[in-house]
């Protein structure tokens, strides 16, 4: 080979090089910059979460298990942004949920399951974006409920009938957040049905108000859902579990909560209540409205900057409906204890206690419900696994790392 004919496979060589490399520094949340391009980065985060886990009770047998998603969710996702000039900028979010015990996807047939969006967002005037999203009622709300102190799995409302952890989802919705102004947040969100003919049917809605001021913190939330055992509009819903299972073939839901919390230095402390109503429809499989009201109280301490405990207690009470003279009620303590290794890693620790009174609908199967004694649900951890009885416990201890 002749000098000239080197000097050429070798300025082609770097030029692959050089496009290789490009295309590759996006993915690795690099910012490019230049006089032709515009500001840009994607970054790649996640979460892998494992437990052992005992439980008290799983439909009549105690069970010591290893579990996953406990603390957090096991996930991963890319955020990106891209500068457009003027303070506005290109945002999106893929976010897709994983089994970290066995690494199937937590939703089948869903690729990004938990969050997959795209918009714009202005410094003055605020963010729009479209696609999968969580509520505002959660994004405002659930953000100062029990589930930001004391996770999900043991810290949720029984069934998580109010949705304040991460189980209600919309699809083919549009949602825009204001600017925060003098501490005041507002956001709505509006998700399409999809029913020709139709602009309503199988619709959801959704919008949340809050306020910051130094050490504490409000927000309010509203939720109404639509058809929702066929809308399309309507990607997640917890309503598999006996505290409500009864009620999935509802017409319509209504979620209302609200939430507060104070800081004292390494103290905190919150109160939460929250308000469910279930309506039937033609079809449904029961007579009356059913409601449930929830009223809660959370705490953590931070002992040292690695050391922080919390806890929490709940009490969930049904209204008289659909023959039931003695609704339900649900007590639930929590607590929770962590340790930081480093800002990456954790180790923690939750425990959990239920117990039932009273009566409750339950699906009965073949596209019935029957009245029974309703049975302790801890969390939302449990709510394919539910007591035979009026108690159930739930202890784990694991480890947590964030990327």
């Amino acid at each position: 080979m002749n000098k000239r004919n080197k000097r050429k496979m070798n300025k082609h060589r770097r030029t692959r090089v050089r496009t290789l490399a490009l295309s590759f520094v996006p993915l690795c949340g690099v910012t490019l910059s230049s006089g032709v391009m515009a500001q840009s980065s994607v970054s790649l985060y996640g979460v892998v979460d494992d437990a052992f886990t005992y439980v008290s009770n799983q439909r009549g047998h105690s069970n010591f298990y290893l579990s996953q998603g406990n603390l957090q969710a096991s996930k991963f996702g890319l955020l990106g942004a891209e500068e457009l000039g003027g303070g506005t900028r290109a945002i999106f979010r893929l976010e897709s949920g994983f089994n970290s015990l066995t690494g199937a996807q937590s939703s089948a047939g869903f690729i990004f399951n938990r969050q997959a969006y795209v918009g714009l967002n202005n410094d003055t005037y605020g963010t729009v974006t479209l696609g999968r999203q969580y509520t505002p009622y959660f994004n405002m709300v659930g953000s100062l409920g029990p589930t930001g102190v004391l996770t999900g799995a043991t810290g949720a409302h029984p069934g998580d009938l109010d949705a304040l952890d991460t189980t209600l989802r919309f699809n083919n919705s549009v949602t825009y957040a204001s600017p925060v102004l003098a501490g005041l947040q507002f956001s709505a969100q509006y998700a399409l049905g999809g029913v020709p003919g139709s602009v309503t049917n199988g619709s959801n809605f959704s919008a949340a108000l809050r306020y910051d001021y130094k050490a504490f913190a409000v927000a309010a939330g509203y939720v109404k859902l639509k058809d929702i055992a066929t809308s399309q509009a309507l990607g997640t819903f917890a309503i598999n579990s006996p505290v409500n299972n009864g009620y999935a073939s509802a017409h319509s839901a209504q979620l209302i909560a609200t939430a507060a919390r104070y800081n004292f230095d390494n103290l905190m402390v919150g109160v939460n209540y929250s308000n469910v109503q279930y309506a039937p429809g033609s079809g449904s499989l029961f007579a009356g409205e059913a409601v449930f009201n929830t009223y809660g109280v959370i705490s953590t301490y931070r002992f040292t900057p690695a050391v922080i405990v919390g806890a929490g207690y709940s009490y969930t009470m049904a209204s008289k409906a659909n023959g039931i003279s003695d609704p339900a009620r649900y007590h639930q303590v929590s607590l929770e204890e962590t340790y930081s290794l480093s800002k990456r890693t954790t180790l923690y620790a939750l425990q959990a206690y239920q117990h039932a009174q009273g009566k409750s609908l339950v699906a009965a199967g073949s596209g019935a419900t029957s009245i029974v004694d309703a049975v302790a649900v801890v969390g939302d951890s449990q709510n394919t696994s539910p007591s035979s009885g009026p108690s159930q416990f739930v202890g784990m201890v694991g480890i947590r790392h964030a990327f």
